[in-house]
């Protein structure tokens, strides 16, 4: 049985002046990647996010699953949850986000971000391994991942598809925003790598256009 290693609150989060809400998206950065492939970085876009932590930690239906691997199954490192496009999203300010973060980027993304789906990364031990969003279109048209973390800050490594390069690295928690865009899907990869240090358990809601997985 895991440890559990609790969530330690951010310094930074105003929870107690605006509740939890989000900010302006005028502070986002770009970066090129190369290959057509880009990400927008928001510090701290949504606020209240430990509070939003806590909510969706004890409120959303988490599952576990396991998968194939070298002819054994194992247990996948983090707990899964998913809500289609008819489904209400855990908590109202992530049906807000999506419908800004749609009209944030209707100009280059041609349509609105449909789905949720969310990863629980308990401690350290929890990961995930290299890979694209290439289910469904991503694999061949360009389309766009946005993800707001939420708890204690883990890295995100992207790297070009199949290593070859230095990975890009950010540090993710506490109502950050990230928006992979362009080719990133299918020309580069993401990870979010298991840790020895200790550290308190994270939330990743990842936002995703039709037919994206």
């Amino acid at each position: 049985m895991r440890t559990a290693v609790h969530l330690q609150p951010s310094l930074f989060d105003d929870a107690d002046r605006r509740g939890i809400a989000l900010g302006p998206l005028g502070g986002l950065r770009r970066r090129q990647l190369g290959a057509g492939a880009w990400v927008d970085v928001l510090t701290g876009w949504l606020s209240g996010a430990d509070e939003l932590f806590e909510h969706l930690a004890a409120q959303v239906p988490w599952r576990a699953e396991q998968r194939e691997m070298y002819e054994r199954t194992v247990e996948v490192p983090r707990l899964l949850a998913s809500y289609g496009e008819g489904d209400p999203p855990p908590h109202p300010v992530l049906g807000d986000a999506r419908a800004v973060l749609s009209a944030h980027y209707a100009a280059e993304l041609g349509e609105p971000f449909r789905t949720l789906g969310l990863c629980y990364y308990r401690d350290g031990r929890d990961s995930v391994a290299w890979h694209g969003d290439r289910i469904g279109r991503g694999a061949r048209e360009d389309t766009m991942v946005a993800i707001v973390s939420v708890g204690e800050p883990r890295a995100l490594l992207l790297r070009p598809q199949g290593g070859g390069g230095p990975a890009v690295r950010h540090l993710l928690g506490h109502g950050d925003l990230l928006v992979m865009g362009g080719s990133c899907q299918r020309t580069w990869e993401h990870a979010v790598p298991k840790t020895a240090r200790p550290v308190g358990p994270r939330i990743s809601i990842q936002f995703r256009p039709r037919g994206v997985a």
